[in-house]
């Protein structure tokens, strides 16, 4: 089901600034059993975005009640929001009165299989790099042409994601995820002051795992880093964590410390 400006249709104006230039936000949430997961951790990154862009921020209360109305009796579903500066004229120049367009979708949760989660999953290098915006960086913006050029360097299955750098040959994050990795009990994920976006989940471990006293890094990764590390996992809002397994010709173990905040976030989440 899909709600446009609290409608049920799928029809967006051609005048939309979010499908001239991605003039806007969005949001992917995981719904399950009646709820969002971290609703409130998703509803302030996207004030923060709104704030960066400088849209109107959506109300809470009539997102939360849209909704409950896509996802139904669902008990698992995708819940998508996007935020977009609305209608305009032709040229960059934003109107002078802000009119936001809000889309609330559903879609059926993909099936991440167990053995995924037992066993890690499989990554590679991108030959794309991400762009560099210090204004930009961190928040969710609609703009998403570096990872999907990312995403046409491979077609086989047996790789789920792939670990993009920025012009510094630093590794910043996945195509749909964001990166752990683990030396010495230590945890380092990617600083994102230049790119990438900041994660929900990546924010979630980050205060699962030091409020359990581990140390968490947030610096700058080159790759060698990233092979020369102990345990490697990634997260999103979907997958929560999932161990990596393998880089290329790279191989890790699902390690002490990424069993620890696995259970740590099963409980946290119970």
């Amino acid at each position: 089901m899909i709600l446009v400006n609290g409608e049920q249709t799928d029809h967006v104006s051609a005048n939309d600034r979010g499908f001239h230039y991605g003039d806007g936000l969005f949001e992917t949430m995981y719904w399950r059993h009646g709820r969002i997961r971290y609703w409130t951790r998703h509803m302030t990154r996207l004030a923060h975005g709104c704030g960066v862009l400088r849209i109107p921020v959506p109300d809470r209360e009539v997102l939360a009640r849209q909704v409950e109305l896509v996802t139904g009796s669902q008990d698992e579903a995708v819940v998508k929001v996007i935020v977009t500066r609305g209608e305009g004229d032709r040229g960059y120049t934003s109107p002078a009165v802000v009119i936001p367009t809000v889309v609330v979708r559903s879609s059926s949760m993909p099936d991440y299989s167990l053995d995924r989660y037992r066993d890690g999953v499989r990554l590679r290098l991108c030959d794309t790099r991400l762009s560099v915006s210090q204004t930009l960086a961190g928040i969710k913006h609609l703009n998403r042409l570096d990872q999907v050029m990312a995403r046409m360097e491979w077609s086989d299955p047996d790789i789920f994601d792939a670990l993009m750098l920025d012009d510094q040959a630093r590794v910043i994050e996945g195509t749909i995820s964001n990166l752990f990795v683990v030396k010495d009990d230590v945890l380092i994920t990617p600083r994102l002051d230049r790119c990438g976006v900041a994660g929900v989940m990546r924010s979630v471990v980050i205060d699962v795992a030091m409020s359990n006293d581990y140390t968490v890094l947030q610096q700058p990764l080159s790759v060698d880093g990233l092979y020369g590390s102990d345990e490697v996992f990634l997260t999103n809002s979907l997958i929560g964590i999932l161990p990596v397994r393998a880089c290329g010709d790279h191989t890790w173990v699902r390690g002490r410390v990424t069993q620890f905040l696995l259970h740590a976030m099963e409980k946290a989440d119970a």
